[in-house]
């Protein structure tokens, strides 16, 4: 497949996914029998190999499962045992937070004797990052082998039973980013029109309410929209995504589901409902809210977690 290159001014100078000149690629595919890979795409794949070496250089050990920590929530890396801990900006080419409640590190550790890579907060293209940077740490955790990733996120409540501090495991998404990452990703041997039917592993969910029944947790299930932000929602626009189906509303994880597909990896994603969605409560939106409901659910998210990460890799085999 051949490919048109166009050129995108970086959005932010702090990552540094540009070409030789400098400056972003975006690829246009040509009609052609002949698949190669576009040079832009072969640079961020050596980019993201690049940042693969130098965290699989701190640990002997392969990491199994991944961890994405969302807002608020990143405490629990603390619980992993014999851990290290890079920043982001040590590692080539990852790109850092700039928003509270996302520390920007990587813990490589144990949990009950399973090895977890953990990302402490994650990027968003709210932040201006381009889309290939909000998923390069999820490629980065593909590419230190983990099997699967449990995704986690604040998100605010649709559904009337999907109080504050409530857990919901997403079981489905609505993508209205306006953003895939795998737009002008096509390395060979890896299709671009790749399923999306079962994008949320059926062995990670069930491993999921396993755990969560195992600790007489209560853990509703739905569909999480995931839009651009950084703006809250209107109520219309909750209105409208209750009709489209949505339980839960946030502004990140769909991109990272997409990018893990793509590239073979279990997925597994729960979200803390940190609040009513707009016009659902008399409350004002912001930020400190969100994470100060997650911290008050910290106790049952981190128990949660621990016993899924275990029963996750059992159920994968």
């Amino acid at each position: 497949m051949r490919f048109v290159t166009d050129r995108l001014h970086a959005a932010d100078p702090r990552v540094d996914l540009q070409g030789t000149d400098g400056q972003y690629r975006a690829m246009v595919p040509a009609s052609t029998s002949t698949q190669t890979t576009p040079p832009a795409v072969s640079e961020l794949q050596t980019r993201i190999a690049s940042a693969a070496a130098h965290v699989a250089g701190q640990r002997s050990a392969r990491p199994s499962i991944g961890v994405v920590l969302g807002s608020g929530l990143g405490a629990w890396a603390q619980r992993l045992q014999a851990s290290q801990v890079l920043d982001y900006s040590s590692i080539p080419h990852m790109p850092s937070p700039s928003v509270a409640g996302h520390p920007g590190q990587l813990w490589l550790g144990q949990l009950a004797g399973v090895e977890v890579a953990c990302l402490q907060g994650r990027v968003h293209a709210y932040e201006g990052y381009p889309t290939e940077a909000v998923v390069f740490g999820v490629r980065l955790l593909a590419a230190l082998g983990c099997r699967a990733v449990l995704l986690t996120n604040a998100a605010g409540g649709i559904r009337p039973e999907l109080t504050p501090g409530s857990l919901m495991l997403i079981t489905d998404h609505l993508n209205l980013t306006g953003r895939n990452p795998l737009v002008g990703w096509a390395p060979d041997g890896h299709p671009a029109f790749i399923d999306m039917t079962h994008a949320y592993d059926v062995r990670v969910a069930g491993a999921a309410r396993s755990a969560a029944s195992s600790l007489g947790l209560s853990l509703g299930d739905g569909v999480y929209a995931a839009l651009l932000g950084p703006s809250y929602e209107t109520p219309a626009e909750i209105r409208m995504l209750r009709a489209l189906g949505a339980d839960a509303v946030g502004m990140s994880t769909a991109l990272e589901v997409i990018a893990l597909c793509e590239r073979g990896v279990a997925v597994g994603a729960v979200s803390c409902i940190t609040n009513a969605a707009a016009g659902l409560s008399e409350v004002a939106l912001n930020h400190d809210d969100v994470q100060q409901t997650a911290a008050r659910a910290r106790q049952h998210f981190e128990a949660l977690l621990d016993a899924w990460v275990v029963e996750a890799l059992a159920a994968l085999g």
